[in-house]
């Protein structure tokens, strides 16, 4: 098993990282070269499915890809610069220059720098830091180190972008560029073989979609038992074997209305991310006139994985829309809402302990609701709420809303901390502090 691992960066950069990689077996390192960090654009999009993990030569190129939505934290890392890059590259430009004493310096934070000046005497140098989090156009930083220079408040520029290196060379400006240390490489190596080889298990784990054909009170008290339901049901099953073929799985039909695909978690995740899940919902509508709802188990075991999507299916059947819903070996359960590119909302079964369980079996909700409402309010930043927010938050009624945060102030989760009017007519609303 090899894990492909895009590395990319100045050409020095890259043959840097190529160099510092060849212990690493696992790892088929495959350089992609730029001049310009704005090409790291076109790079990730034309090469992003031949690769599993990306490695960055620094922080601007990082930061780029990710501002424009191409990777996340979870696929990409680059090699932070310590205040021992930088010692390094003040040493050669002191050497070459023949001392100075003002220097300016991008990107490395403040507290790098303040760990430098605490562990090493540096003299009488002076250094205009221009730190920043995440990614700056070149041009700017350029602006900043050029106007210090002309100003006669700096000797030399020193840089961490390949780009901004080059023109303020062909601009006279004396400038050496920072680079990252062989450790910092190399942890970020070692990172991205052990991140690699957790994918590949996570991809080759078992899962199952289930898909459940969802009847209304009429077609259960006059068409369940028809020929023509069953008929319909031929058509949902038609559209699960394609689908079934489509991510390499096995199709089973458990029950009346009720189908299971086994296939792998890296196979779902694919089709997770072309949306195909969602329009499958709809296909199986036009195609049978019945409405079908699709949860999600994956697992260690064939075993944990159908306890997952039997789960799943019972969340779902609590939903009004239709969304996705998954649950994972950890029992985390994830509802995707729609193929619109919203997050997923995400929360736990299980996170209350011992003495919690005890209080839930008396109680008159979940867990699960109690944990789902817990995330919505991290998500809106929003702690005090009505029962008409939370209905909104829950897609349920208001009169299930408010007995559900009844419960949550018998519970001691919710506070009562006042009342609003809706309008001129109506009720006041109970407002609550959510106390999770």
């Amino acid at each position: 098993m090899k894990i492909r691992v895009g590395v990319v960066g100045p050409g020095d950069s890259v043959g840097h990282i190529l160099a510092l990689s060849r212990e690493y077996s696992e790892l088929e390192m495959i350089p992609y070269i730029y001049k310009e960090t704005k090409e790291t654009e076109k790079i990730i999009r034309v090469h992003q499915a031949e690769i599993d993990l990306w490695f960055f030569s620094g922080q601007a190129p990082y930061y780029y890809a990710r501002t424009k939505g191409l990777i996340g934290e979870e696929n990409a890392h680059y090699p932070p610069l310590y205040g021992s890059s930088l010692l390094g590259t003040l040493l050669e430009a002191h050497i070459r220059e023949g001392g100075f004493q003002q220097a300016s310096l991008d990107t490395i934070q403040e507290s790098e720098l303040d760990t430098l000046r605490n562990t090493y005497f540096l003299g009488e140098i002076s250094i205009h830091a221009f730190s920043y989090n995440e990614y700056k156009p070149a041009e700017e930083i350029i602006r900043f180190h050029k106007k210090l220079y002309e100003q006669g408040k700096t000797e030399v520029a020193l840089t961490c972008v390949q780009e901004v290196h080059d023109r303020l060379r062909e601009q006279g400006i004396p400038c050496y560029r920072v680079v990252p240390s062989p450790v910092a490489i190399k942890l970020v190596l070692r990172y991205l073989r052990e991140r690699g080889q957790s994918n590949w298990y996570k991809r080759s784990q078992i899962a199952i979609m289930g898909i459940e054909v969802v009847h209304s009170s009429s077609s259960l008290e006059e068409q369940y038992f028809t020929y023509e339901m069953k008929r319909h049901e031929l058509e949902v099953k038609q559209v699960m074997l394609d689908y079934a073929e489509k991510v390499q799985g096995s199709f089973v039909q458990i029950g009346d209305g009720l189908f299971f695909i086994y296939t792998t978690r890296g196979e779902m995740d694919i089709h997770f991310q072309e949306a195909s899940m969602y329009s499958l919902i709809e296909e199986a509508k036009i195609h049978s006139k019945l409405k079908v709802r699709i949860g999600l188990g994956y697992g260690l075991t064939a075993y944990d994985a159908e306890q997952n999507v039997r789960l799943a299916l019972q969340y779902a059947r609590d939903q009004k829309a239709s969304p996705v819903i998954s649950v994972d070996e950890n029992k985390q359960i994830k509802e995707h809402l729609s193929d619109s590119g919203e997050e997923a909302i995400s929360y736990q079964q299980r996170i209350w302990g011992e003495e919690w369980e005890e209080r839930f079996k008396d109680a008159k909700i979940s867990p699960a609701i109690v944990s789902k409402i817990e995330y919505l309010s991290r998500h809106y930043q929003k702690k005090i709420v009505t029962a008409q927010e939370v209905s909104r938050w829950l897609k349920n009624t208001e009169r299930n809303s408010r007995r559900i945060m009844a419960e949550l102030e018998r519970l001691g989760l919710a506070k009562v901390t006042g009342e609003e009017q809706p309008g001129q007519r109506g009720r006041p609303r109970k407002v609550y502090e959510l106390k999770l």
